[in-house]
């Protein structure tokens, strides 16, 4: 498995997928320094190598889809054994199209969304929990998303793999209580990132992807089980929960769709 140079065991390790682009470099970039170990997983070799060329301190780069469990748990195995259990591991590998729910040919777009979004996050989290709990230390992250509050018009299959995702992070979170592990869920709202610089909607409150990792980052060291970022779509999306159906239907059957013809 390609990675960085050996460490010594003074280092935090630190394990980040997703990590070529978006919420994921801004992400590896904040927690980049001297005494951290990084690793960095996503698809793309070439831009996690571009990635880690720039970053301070230790970096281990795998390049790998997280759909491929034999692989997300090789890439685990490898860091471990370089760096030990992690500090913290956040499963951010996601990825997102238009959907509709009335046309078949859809259906393969939401069985991929379903199997990044949801199986990757589970998965990447799955590889370290053991070494994680027996150490009875660390954080566990996983990117969601304030799409999985309701089901959007144009969005079914994001939403419901958020929606999916913020389930399977709460029961996590339920199942390694008292055991050392924390277990944190965060929310973005819209970041200015490559996957929202093709909505062609206004997204209100939109944050630098700089800014979102810092309080991400911040919310991590709190422990905070469940956090939205920014504050603005929490307020949002607490009253978006509480909507009737009819209100919130003719409230969002005019709603801003995403494109349906972007690449998985």
């Amino acid at each position: 498995m390609p990675g960085a140079r050996n460490n010594s065991t003074a280092q935090v390790p630190i394990f980040i997928s997703g990590a070529s682009s978006g919420i994921g470099e801004a992400l590896a970039r904040h927690y980049a320094k001297d005494g951290v170990a990084l690793g960095l997983a996503a698809r793309r070799q070439d831009a996690l190598d571009a990635l880690a060329a720039t970053l301070p301190g230790e970096r281990a780069v795998y390049p790998l889809d997280v759909t491929d469990t034999a692989a997300v748990e090789r890439a685990a195995q490898d860091f471990m054994a370089r760096f030990g259990a992690p500090q913290l591991v956040i499963a951010n590998a996601g990825v997102s199209v238009g959907t509709r729910g009335d046309d078949p040919r859809d259906i393969a777009k939401l069985r991929r969304l379903l199997e990044v979004n949801v199986t990757g996050l589970a998965a990447t989290l799955a590889a370290f929990a053991p070494a994680m709990r027996a150490a009875r230390s660390g954080t566990l992250c996983g990117i969601a998303s304030v799409a999985g509050f309701r089901g959007l018009p144009g969005s079914g299959a994001y939403s419901a793999s958020k929606a999916a995702a913020i389930a399977w992070l709460e029961s996590l979170r339920m199942e390694l209580r008292r055991s050392g592990v924390a277990v944190v869920t965060i929310c973005p709202g819209f970041v200015d990132t490559p996957m929202t610089r093709v909505n062609r909607y206004r997204m209100p409150f939109r944050l630098p992807a700089a800014e979102f990792a810092r309080r991400a980052a911040r919310a991590i060291e709190a422990q905070r089980p469940f956090a939205v970022i920014p504050w603005q779509m929490g307020i949002a999306g607490r009253i978006l929960r509480v909507l009737p159906a009819p209100l919130y239907d003719r409230l969002f059957a005019r709603a801003g769709r995403k494109r349906r013809d972007l690449t998985l």
